[in-house]
């Protein structure tokens, strides 16, 4: 599969409206997944979205969740960009370059939910993610 950048958009509670608008305007295959399918998830969190993804007939990919209570988020601010793939290697090796100089908000290592993911925000402000896997593309 090798890797690719797309957009990942953060909301606050209304990530399903969201990714199901953009659906409608774009077209293609939406996958969601909330916090209460990965288990654990305390009530007020079970229906909220922990990923979405938006695939179209174009090209295009967006991807999507809510932001959990804690983390900040501001307008403006929401969009992060998001390598991701299954070569470890070059993913691993991106991540580290990226965060240089910058900060490290999740460490890239293995998740509750099996892939292998980071965060981080480059010394030019830029907000990154890291994923590696084969399930989600």
């Amino acid at each position: 599969m090798g890797s690719r950048l797309n957009p990942y958009l953060s909301f606050r509670g209304d990530a399903r409206a969201a990714m199901e608008f953009y659906r409608d305007v774009f077209g293609g295959e939406l996958q969601l997944m909330t916090f209460g399918e990965m288990g654990g998830a305390e009530p007020a969190l079970a229906e909220q979205i922990m990923h979405g993804l938006l695939r179209t007939d174009r090209g295009y990919v967006i991807m999507g969740s809510d932001a959990p209570p804690g983390m900040e988020l501001h307008p403006g601010d929401n969009v992060s960009l998001i390598l991701n793939g299954d070569n470890a290697d070059e993913l691993t090796r991106c991540f580290g370059r990226l965060s240089e100089g910058g900060s490290v908000s999740v460490a890239l290592e293995k998740q509750m939910w099996g892939d292998v993911y980071g965060a981080c925000v480059d010394r030019f402000g830029t907000h990154w993610m890291v994923n590696i896997s084969q399930s989600w593309d």
